[in-house]
């Protein structure tokens, strides 16, 4: 069951947008002296509805729920872009370098992208329903937003993270650092086809496992009896892997040998396996000189968006913001 383009058009009624003909003059949002229509709202919403409503196909109460969430969350994401380009232009920033740096953009984007040639990009933009003004308002509009944001949010020195934080981040949160039981294995898979004999693949599995028995190294096999296969030319290899990698018959077998050790045959219906247990790490808790980074980049994550909502929370306060 598919939701029709009938639904989805009387999904965007229920979020409150104007007819078609009245889509992009329809005021929905003011924000101090800039407006943003319902066709903007629309533009930055349907492709993602249009996803949600495949996703949801079977269940229109969801897919009425998720392009709510939706429209919530793209009005004010513009919105926020209204306060902060309304921000540099009461902030008294020279403009006239501004506008020479956009043109000077514009003119890079045309040359590595179509080799200078203007017309060509004139026409690529008219066939995307897009005029050559609207994209260089767009180039401009970005390249401020980000300036902004560099100097309010993402610049280095505003998400400095000291030792001190990261030592504390990683002491209460312990949890997270936990490794599972690993081994480092190296697998022979004979599979069995459906148009196999009855135990074909077992039979190959116990002539391989006797030969490396007898001392036939168990790369040497793997390389012979998984021709053409990924892992053939590693000789079986999979590397680091927990509990979750294998089949729980695998896994039973794979963390009860020894660094050292391979196991029998194991004949499950789809394939003959023999594993090779090279190396055993137990369960422990990371060290902190293996995590620091990846702490690191958490906590600036988490300053960056601290910092975000404090600032577009300061521009609220001093805006007029109207929605309709």
């Amino acid at each position: 069951m598919k939701l029709s383009c009938l639904i989805i058009a009387a999904v965007f009624l229920t979020l409150g947008f104007p007819a078609q003909s009245e889509l992009v003059s329809g005021m929905s949002v003011v924000v101090s002296d800039q407006v943003i229509t319902s066709g903007e709202i629309a533009e930055k919403i349907t492709p993602l509805i249009e996803t949600a409503a495949s996703v949801y196909a079977a269940d229109r109460a969801r897919f009425e729920d998720e392009a709510r969430r939706v429209r919530t969350q793209q009005v004010e994401s513009l919105v926020e872009r209204k306060l902060v380009l309304h921000a540099f232009t009461s902030s008294g920033y020279v403009t006239n370098i501004l506008e020479s740096f956009i043109d000077d953009l514009v003119k890079k984007h045309i040359r590595d992208n179509f080799g200078g040639d203007r017309a060509r990009f004139i026409q690529t933009l008219h066939a995307q329903g897009r005029t050559f003004e609207m994209y260089r308002r767009e180039t401009r509009e970005d390249f401020i937003v980000n300036y902004m944001s560099f100097q309010n949010v993402d610049g280095p020195k505003k998400t400095l993270i000291s030792p001190l934080k990261i030592e504390e981040y990683y002491k209460t949160h312990q949890d997270t650092f936990k490794v599972p039981d690993q081994v480092k294995v190296r697998m022979i898979v004979i599979s069995q086809g459906s148009d196999d004999a009855p135990g074909q693949a077992k039979r190959i599995a116990g002539e391989i496992l006797s030969k490396i028995n007898s001392g036939v190294p168990f790369v040497e096999m793997a390389q012979i009896y998984q021709s053409g296969s990924q892992t053939s030319t590693n000789g079986g290899e999979r590397g680091w892997v927990d509990r979750t990698y294998f089949k729980p018959e695998l896994a039973e077998a794979a963390f009860s040998l020894k660094a050292g050790q391979h196991s029998g045959v194991i004949d499950l219906q789809e394939a003959s396996y023999i594993l090779l247990v090279e190396d055993i790490h137990p369960a422990h808790i990371s060290g902190l000189s293996d995590v620091r980074g990846d702490i690191e980049r958490t906590l600036r994550a988490q300053e960056k968006s601290r910092l975000r909502r404090q600032w577009i929370d300061r521009l609220k306060d001093k805006s007029f913001i109207e929605y309709y």
